[in-house]
């Protein structure tokens, strides 16, 4: 069993299939406004990795105003 393992895996990394890691669905640079402004960030425009919803308080497409 271990052999059809080994080579299973082995046909896989030489085909070029690997695992990707796990990521975090909210992943996200900052946990929170108070991190943004802290790191010198503020109006952070809708579409930025560093947008999110919960961070636009009043949905014009700008967190941590």
């Amino acid at each position: 069993m271990f052999k059809v393992l080994l080579a299973a895996t082995a046909a896989a990394v030489g085909m070029g299939i690997t695992l990707a890691p796990i990521a975090a669905a909210d992943q996200r640079p900052y946990e929170n406004c108070s991190e943004a402004h802290a790191d010198g960030r503020y109006d952070i425009p809708e579409g930025d990795d560093a947008y999110w919803p919960g961070g636009d308080r009043d949905g014009d497409g700008l967190a941590c105003e």
